[in-house]
């Protein structure tokens, strides 16, 4: 008979997919999965929907949500510093806030079908959490360029260097 094994266990398979608890435990990780949960269960309700028009923006936004949610439970942002993360992530929050607010008000405005109104009020609920996420990578990109323009540039600082040497 096989003893099973400990509970800290790493187990292959399925699991090592799975992100770690402590992102999901994390602010920005439980905003991603709600994101995430969120544009699936409107990309369905369009499908089922006579709004089947609107279909292609929440499965772009369920996509992209996915692929920074598992970027960032596995540590990608900080393994490419080429591309700004947080920016790239505002950018996306913004425009799904916007898309989803006006596909909602199109959905519940202009098709009476039960699918239609819940892919709306969905909608509404995604543009608020689309749109908390927003208010927070823009604080946290705030805090970064306040934080870079106390301290000088790289390249003016080794110049003013380079000129006081020069003077010696």
């Amino acid at each position: 008979m096989e003893e099973p094994e400990p509970a800290g266990a790493a187990q292959p398979g399925l699991r090592s997919l799975l992100p770690p608890r402590e992102f999901l435990g994390s602010r920005k990780g439980q905003l991603l999965l709600a994101e995430s949960v969120l544009s699936f269960i409107i990309f369905i309700c369009y499908i089922a929907s006579l709004a089947a028009s609107f279909m292609m923006a929440p499965l772009l936004e369920f996509l992209l949500a996915l692929f920074l949610f598992f970027a960032y439970a596995s540590k990608l942002n900080e393994k490419f510093k080429g591309l700004y993360w947080p920016l790239t992530d505002f950018l996306r929050c913004v425009t799904a806030a916007i898309i989803y607010f006006a596909i909602s008000i199109a959905a519940v405005s202009k098709y009476n079908d039960g699918a239609s109104k819940a892919a709306g009020v969905f909608g509404f609920v995604a543009t608020i959490v689309f749109a908390i996420d927003f208010y927070i990578t823009f604080n946290d990109l705030l805090s970064f360029l306040k934080q870079g323009s106390s301290d000088p540039p790289e390249g003016h600082k080794s110049e003013d260097e380079d000129s006081n040497s020069d003077s010696d």
